[in-house]
């Protein structure tokens, strides 16, 4: 099979992490594998890993993207390929507008995947008009049955997203150079039980959460907050609103920001406990996944994807949604009476390459039987 994915960049984030991990399976399973983007940091990876990328700017929400259908049209046409998946709101409205123009018998099969829980409108219905609607979890599946109704159920297929066990293997150790430079830049981290919260600094990811739990818990445990992840240029007031909020409550030291980390699973595996608090639902929560593969505990809010992992794999880290007192309750047990995850056996990459692979073989077998 041909197999064309089109992402408006390639440069970091789930949905382009997603397009390099089915492109990669393609090629390995000995299909011809194309991604059409406007490129970035990951391409140089995709094409040494066999996929051919072609740069086309199918990114921006603006009327200029318009100028992209009639390219993109001729780029379908001379590619012949067998499926064209599309990941993203911008580049399925430009494939579907380009697709008007050539006649039905000539059109490659349209699969879309539902990646997140859009704001509900006719720009974002766009995800759910193709030949077969592919849902990242069964919170997405309810959520396109909810508020898209006109989209046939038989249309849908729930594909979880997976992680490599070799790359998060159950109870993995960070090296002591890790260990040693980690400590050296932040040698208030040192023997003490760490409170995770991964993440990029946004309102949504529950902060604040988790700082009212280290106020309570700071006189009682050697507990330590750790808040990793960057803040955009964008969102400087809020990280500045968070530290004001640190010293207000008197946690200055008690709480870490220690920045964007590209070593995300040793500091994943070096907690105690990692969190999940978004205000609103995620539709996966692979960070939550990749805590408990390495064998971290994980407490989230049970909603979403993320609550579809616990219940699976740590059910003992799930929390009634913005039940503060709750959430205080599940912490002090797991810190009183530590619960180590057991290996994780669902949720594997393999498993969403493999499923995704045999769903572009069953539509292309559908088309041919016609």
């Amino acid at each position: 099979m041909k197999i064309i994915q089109l992402v408006p960049e390639l440069n970091s984030g789930g949905v382009e992490r997603g397009t390099l991990e089915i492109a990669r399976a393609l090629v390995a399973a000995g299909h011809e594998s194309v991604v059409i983007s406007n490129g970035g940091r990951m391409v140089a990876q995709l094409e040494a890993e066999g996929t051919r990328h072609i740069q086309l700017p199918i990114h921006r929400k603006s009327l200029s993207s318009l100028w992209q259908i009639r390219p993109l049209r001729k780029l379908i046409q001379q590619e012949q390929a067998d499926i064209l998946h599309v990941r993203s709101r911008i580049p399925a409205w430009l494939t579907h507008l380009a697709l008007r123009k050539i006649a039905p018998r000539d059109r490659p099969i349209l699969i879309s995947t539902v990646h997140g829980f859009y704001s509900v409108s006719r720009y974002s219905e766009i995800m759910t008009r193709a030949d077969r609607v592919i849902a990242v979890s069964d919170s997405v599946v309810e959520y396109i049955h909810q508020n898209y109704p006109a989209c046939p159920t038989d249309k849908i297929t729930r594909i979880y997203r997976g992680i490599d066990p070799q790359e998060f293997p159950h109870n993995y150790q960070p090296s002591q150079l890790w260990w040693q430079k980690t400590l050296a830049e932040f040698p208030q981290l040192e023997h003490k039980i760490w409170l995770t919260l991964p993440g990029r600094i946004t309102r949504l990811k529950g902060h604040e959460s988790l700082l009212q739990l280290v106020s309570l818990l700071k006189d009682r445990f050697a507990i330590h907050g750790v808040i990793v992840g960057g803040a955009h240029e964008k969102k400087q007031s809020y990280l500045e609103e968070l530290q004001t909020r640190v010293t207000e409550l008197g946690l200055s030291d008690h709480v870490t920001f220690v920045g964007h980390r590209s070593d995300m699973r040793e500091w994943l595996a070096a907690s105690d406990i990692v969190f999940s608090l978004s205000e609103k639902a995620e539709t996966f929560g692979r960070t939550t996944l990749e805590a408990i593969s390495v064998g971290s505990a994980v407490v989230g809010w049970n909603r979403g994807g993320v609550a579809e992992i616990l219940n699976r794999c740590y059910p003992q880290g799930l929390v009634e949604a913005k039940n503060e007192d709750a959430l205080l309750q599940v912490v002090e047990g797991l810190l009183s009476n530590p619960q180590p995850p057991a290996p994780v056996h669902d949720f594997q990459l393999s498993q969403m390459t493999d499923q995704t692979i045999a769903l572009y073989a069953e539509m292309v077998r559908l088309r041919n039987s016609l």
